[in-house]
């Protein structure tokens, strides 16, 4: 399940990121010293194809198709946003928080990122973006870099990057399903317009 708690951004004061390579995501390669999760596919062709999926990914319809439960607010995600995603089900539920990091809205390119804060069973770092190559081509990728945060999670050991690495596939599968649908969306790019990387200034 994937909540947001907050529609406004968080003052940088108030953040508990559980990590230190804070914005990471936006720079390769990734920090040492973490499990990596990587993986990118194609999904689509055309302008129709990378708005949808766009608005797919930034509004977490994406990740509800994919099987999650996700209550979020409708528009698409800002900088300092905080998400919980339960992880497990029933009283096995535990909820993890993040905060948006930084978000991508440009003309071929679309997507977020968001980190740990404390109380989340991992520690790291995880961005879903939507890009659009010169001949056309609609590609999604999931980059991660993560390490146990708790007890429980170092009792799984490697178990962890694998899991994460069939999540990152089958939500993968969800957004090229959702891109080959390519309704156009009206409210996402009247929302966004075209914007380079925002990391949550106004400059």
């Amino acid at each position: 399940m994937t909540r947001l708690i907050s529609e406004g951004r968080a003052s940088a004061g108030h953040s508990t990121f559980n990590y230190p390579d804070r914005g990471a995501t936006a720079r390769q390669p990734l920090p040492a010293g973490y499990n990596i999760t990587h993986h990118r596919i194609r999904i689509g062709h055309g302008q129709a194809a990378f708005d949808a999926a766009g608005a797919a990914v930034t509004t977490f319809r994406a990740h509800r198709t994919s099987g999650m439960l996700v209550t979020a607010g409708a528009r698409p995600v800002r900088p300092g946003d905080r998400v919980v995603v339960g992880i497990g089900i029933g009283p096995a539920r535990i909820d993890a928080p993040c905060e948006v990091i930084w978000t991508a809205y440009e003309p071929r390119r679309t997507g977020f990122a968001y980190g740990t804060l404390t109380g989340h069973p991992a520690r790291g770092e995880e961005s879903f973006v939507v890009d659009m190559e010169a001949d056309g081509s609609v590609w999604f990728e999931v980059s991660a870099f993560s390490r146990p945060g708790s007890w429980y999670t170092r009792v799984a050991g490697p178990v962890l990057p694998f899991l994460q690495q069939v999540y990152a596939r089958r939500l993968g599968r969800c957004v090229r399903r959702l891109a080959t649908d390519a309704r156009p969306a009206r409210y996402w790019r009247g929302w966004t317009g075209s914007r380079r990387p925002d990391t949550g200034s106004d400059g």
